[in-house]
């Protein structure tokens, strides 16, 4: 796709499309993209796969147009990947991101998450690549963080999170322990037992600069980003507020005769500055834990993978990280093991437990020429499988994929609060220049002081930080708890809706279950007798003691099956030991795969 600007007015997307096959598909085409509002031209070439149309970015977006061609039953040509970024610190940051990768020519849609700072860009491979798209967040003023060749979303996640928390820390202990003797020293008059030195402005300057510019130097670098953007954002406002407080303090430490002079008794503000500094760093590491525990539900969704695989290789079985398994690799599962990756089954006969894919809670009976899936555990039986789908192929890859799409989709009500963030900091920074020349017109003496001291109150006391933070921590715990429990949510925009569900439709009752077979009857039947015991285990009605004959038979089953290990064995056994029963050895247990067990239970044949 290539994006170029023809006129003032108008604008060209080219990109290409596949799955045309004849003069009536590039009709088609050509059809669904003319009726798109704002398109003033499409063209199709069939020989070239390619698109091409002139529209008005007043109306429509690529967007639309790509979604068009989607629409019609064809593929557009695009491609989407996430890239973590370093330095966001407020919805500002956000806006001011995403604006910069919309302006990208072959940029379809690009989305920056707050909670996780990932940004998700749809773009077009043949005019933009992934470092331009990594060059124009640099330029923005923010930094692209490096992702390892074949790194898990988890742990890219994890390793940027550590690195920010840890930096956050150390300059959070920092401010900490020098803004404590200022505070002592600027509040005398409240806590008098402080050294008198503390009371020296010149002390105080020392012991503030520190803070100032090194323990908040990201607020001034983000400024600064931001500044050469022409736009403003969280930091602009700190910046700008604190180093009011700051240099006013240093004016009247370096020339307090000047401000005696005219009438004003030299008074410093350096506990402003440096309070303001460390506690929105202590605002912002807390921000930083937040959002590493709203991931955390993705995390425990990886850890279901299996770590290693045993690999059939030349005869002899090893055991390798699962990333090394190749497609048509030979792999050995034994009892209680996970399964590596997804394959077919080709030698052995075993039961899989399929519950985190399928919701059903009975194991599945697999036998050569079966499919298993990566993740499922195998309940009995070994078996060796021929790996078809590995690495980002398998299904449980794509359902994290799903979820972490969802995570950084953007909810309607979101995509509101980042447009309120991104014109709140220019307003904020308006009201206060205008609170600083009312008071500095109309207030009382000092005047210049006052005005100054509620200049920094307005611009600190704004902070759009919860605005934008709020709901995309949300879905990311929406959705990667709904993950966690099987449910996966497609979108942000679905988890908003979804209170306005009334009614859910479900195709099978497997799904509803507790998620372990228990038994609701206990049938013994004799000639002219038919005891039946129901609502022992979900069966809806009151519980009824067992009789003689039904203890009898139960107690007969469970000995036998206490050897299976198939589930509804098991919970015929558990059922025993609820009601207490005794249960007896096995002598010449035998599996009939397909049919159920036999042996002898205290003399008699059981099957």
């Amino acid at each position: 796709m290539e994006e170029t600007i023809m006129a003032p007015e108008t604008r060209r997307l080219d990109f290409g499309i596949h799955g045309m096959s004849c003069a009536s598909c590039v009709a088609s085409v050509e059809r669904a993209l003319s009726s798109v509002p704002g398109v003033r031209r499409a063209a199709v070439n069939l020989a070239a796969e390619r698109g091409s149309v002139q529209y008005d970015p007043a109306l429509v977006q690529p967007a639309a147009v790509i979604r068009a061609v989607a629409d019609a039953g064809f593929s557009p040509a695009v491609e989407k990947t996430a890239i973590p970024i370093g330095g966001i610190s407020c919805a500002s940051c956000v806006a001011a991101i995403e604006g910069a990768l919309r302006q990208t020519p072959g940029v379809v849609r690009a989305d920056v998450n707050f909670a996780s700072n990932t940004a998700t860009v749809e773009f077009a491979p043949a005019s933009v690549g992934v470092a331009d798209l990594r060059r124009v967040i640099r330029e923005a003023g923010y930094e692209p963080l490096e992702v390892a060749e074949g790194a898990s979303p988890a742990d890219r996640e994890k390793e940027a999170r550590e690195r920010e928390i840890r930096s956050l820390g150390r300059r959070l202990i920092v401010g900490a322990v020098l803004t404590v003797p200022v505070v002592l020293g600027s509040m005398h008059h409240w806590f008098p037992w402080a050294p008198a030195i503390l009371r020296n402005f010149w002390v105080l300057l020392a012991l503030t600069t520190p803070v100032q510019f090194w323990v908040g130097a990201q607020f001034y670098r983000g400024a600064w980003a931001a500044l050469r953007h022409r736009t403003s954002d969280m930091n602009t406002l700190i910046a700008v507020g604190t180093s009011a407080a700051y240099f006013y303090s240093v004016a009247m430490t370096v020339a307090p005769g000047f401000f005696e002079r005219q009438g004003i008794v030299p008074a410093v503000h350096y506990e402003t500055a440096a309070v303001i500094v460390t506690l929105i760093l202590l605002g912002r590491l807390l921000e930083a834990r937040a959002r590493g525990r709203a991931s955390e539900a993705m995390k425990r969704l990886m850890g279901l993978q299996a770590k290693t695989a045993r690999v059939v290789r030349g005869g002899k079985e090893t055991d390798i990280p699962v990333d090394e398994v190749g497609v048509g690799d030979l792999v050995l599962v034994r009892p209680g093991e996970k399964v590596p990756v997804d394959g077919v089954v080709r030698e052995g006969l075993s039961a899989v437990d399929e519950s985190m894919l399928t919701g059903e809670s009975i194991p599945v009976a697999k036998q050569p020429g079966d499919p298993v899936f990566g993740a499922t555990l195998n309940k009995t039986g070994s078996f060796r499988l021929e790996a078809t789908k590995v690495g980002k192929d398998t299904v449980l890859a794509h359902i994290i994929r799903l979820v972490e799409e969802a995570q950084g989709s953007k909810a309607p009500i979101q995509r509101l609060a980042d447009y309120v963030a991104s014109i709140f900091v220019p307003a904020v920074i308006a009201i206060a220049a205008l609170t600083f020349v009312v008071w500095w017109i109309l207030g009382p003496p000092p005047a210049f002081l006052f005005a100054m001291l509620n200049f920094v109150a307005v611009l600190i006391i704004a902070c759009p930080c919860a605005l934008g933070l709020a709901t995309p921590t949300a879905i990311m715990v929406g959705t990667g708890k709904g993950a966690e429990l099987g449910v996966l949510i497609r979108s942000g925009e679905s988890l908003e809706t979804a209170h306005k569900v009334r009614t859910v439709v479900f195709d099978k009752t497997g799904t509803l279950t507790t998620g372990e077979p228990a038994v609701t009857d206990v049938v013994a039947a004799q000639p002219g007798k038919d005891e039946r015991r129901t609502g022992s285990r979900g069966g809806g009605g009151a519980r009824r003691t067992l009789d003689g004959d039904q203890s009898a038979l139960l107690r007969l089953a469970a000995s036998l099956e206490r050897v299976s290990e198939h589930p509804l064995g098991e919970a015929i056994v558990r059922l025993a030991h609820d009601e207490g029963l005794e249960l007896s050895g096995v002598e010449g247990f035998d599996a009939v795969p397909g049919h159920g067990v036999r042996g002898r239970v205290d003399g008699q044949a059981v099957l």
